[in-house]
């Protein structure tokens, strides 16, 4: 007979098959802890089935749209942040092959955002990336900023999309169909793809900034106007990567040192 600890490692380790097999059979077992280790796993297959009735919904545009041919879909992250790029992240998921939690970027932890970030590198048919730098913001603004580092992040796919799910925008100067969804990285799979891979690949740029200029602590604000960071902002004045158009209010003309 099998302990409560193997019972345990078998449940986690088998196929969603197997395991309503064995819920079923270790349901009937006579020890509490087993019983209570079927119910558990019981939870677990509820959940996922939820879960794939949202992503079923969360597909909805893709499926709507997949006359027009491949879908990809656009975010970026980093639009509010006083030092750093934005950074721009463009998403073709497989039709075939539904990523389960996918969600906007910032309704996720960071932890869930990496192990969805390494899914979709893997799963995807194609991802692009794109950036503009602090000086390309101070030169154009941040909205054209935005939309020069969505047009290279399509530029940067692999695949060539046929059509385009924007999260509230249409870009300029992509000739392509275009449907702007607002709130669109809570509403659609591909945006909400495109929102993971931007928002986690300006994170860790922003933590490998930190290491040169460890003052602002860039690990932890991303860049953001968090009070330690306006209060180091005053203290050392403006980095490199600091968006002089947006620190005005701290240090006078934002000059960049």
């Amino acid at each position: 007979m099998k302990t409560v600890s193997e019972i345990k490692a078998e449940l986690e380790t088998v196929t969603e098959e197997e395991l309503e097999e064995l819920i079923a059979k270790y349901r009937q077992d006579g020890r509490a802890g087993v019983r209570r280790l079927a119910e558990s796993a019981q939870k677990k297959l509820a959940k996922l089935e939820a879960e794939r009735k949202r992503m079923w919904q969360m597909t909805g545009y893709e499926r709507e749209y997949a006359y027009l041919g491949r879908i990809c879909g656009i975010d970026e992250a980093g639009r509010g942040p006083l030092a750093g790029p934005v950074v721009a992240g463009a998403v073709i998921l497989p039709a075939d092959q539904p990523i389960l939690w996918l969600n906007d970027s910032k309704q996720l932890s960071a932890r869930r955002r990496e192990e969805l970030y390494d899914v979709i590198m893997e799963k995807a048919v194609a991802v692009g990336v794109g950036y503009a730098s602090p000086a390309r913001i101070d030169e154009i603004n941040i909205l054209q900023a935005t939309y020069e580092a969505m047009r290279e992040a399509v530029a940067g796919l692999r695949v060539s999309p046929q059509a385009l799910l924007n999260d509230a925008v249409k870009i300029p100067g992509i000739d392509l169909p275009q449907i702007p969804i607002i709130r669109g990285d809570a509403k659609s799979a591909s945006i909400a793809a495109a929102s993971i891979v931007a928002k986690v690949t300006r994170d860790r740029l922003m933590v490998e900034y930190d290491k040169i200029m460890p003052q602002y602590g860039f690990a932890s604000n991303k860049g953001y106007g968090s009070p330690s960071h306006i209060e180091a902002l005053k203290k050392y004045g403006p980095s490199p990567i600091h968006r002089a158009t947006f620190i005005t209010h701290f240090v006078g003309e934002g000059k960049n040192e």
